[in-house]
């Protein structure tokens, strides 16, 4: 089993330790890029932060972000227990198709109201996701759609042995 020991924060950081459980929305300035298919498919400066203990930030996109034709709605729903039902896109861009690779909470429990329409996208599932210039890592696992920076540290869930945490 991993160790979830946290590591310690440095200048400028934050740990996924101090966040809380349940998840903390806040608003964001940085400024946001996405790019699938060598083509930049979502930019903008205002996005949404979902903080939740043991997690990498989600950052979530005002749909207007992304260029037209970039999302396609796809099959399928998924239920959060902090932000409700949630319905997916398909994300397009360059001539790349990754599959259900985006999702949006279309209404959203009280807490998490600012993200009616907002899109994630999975970093892993891109060619990259980009903020403040840094480009992400993304949240080890195929279930969860954290975004890694220098500015955030672990150990984070998804990473072999943290099921349980």
């Amino acid at each position: 089993m991993s160790s979830r020991a946290p590591i310690e924060p440095g200048p400028g950081q934050e740990s996924v330790w101090d966040y809380p459980r349940p998840p903390r929305l806040e608003t964001s300035t940085a400024s946001i890029q996405v790019v699938l298919g060598g083509e930049t498919i979502a930019s903008t400066t205002r996005s949404w932060r979902v903080l939740e203990t043991s997690h990498p930030p989600t950052y979530y996109l005002p749909r207007e972000a992304f260029v037209g034709g970039a999302l396609r709605e796809a099959d399928g729903s998924s239920f959060c227990e902090w932000k409700g039902m949630a319905s997916y896109f398909d994300v397009l861009g360059g001539g790349r198709i990754a599959s259900r690779a985006g999702w949006t909470y279309p209404s959203p429990t009280g807490g998490f109201a600012d993200l009616a329409g907002a899109v994630s996208v999975m970093p892993a599932a891109m060619d990259r996701c980009v903020v403040d210039d840094e480009v992400v890592t993304a949240q080890e696992g195929g279930f969860y759609g954290g975004w890694i920076t220098s500015t955030v540290v672990g150990p984070f869930k998804g990473q072999p042995g943290s099921w349980g945490w």
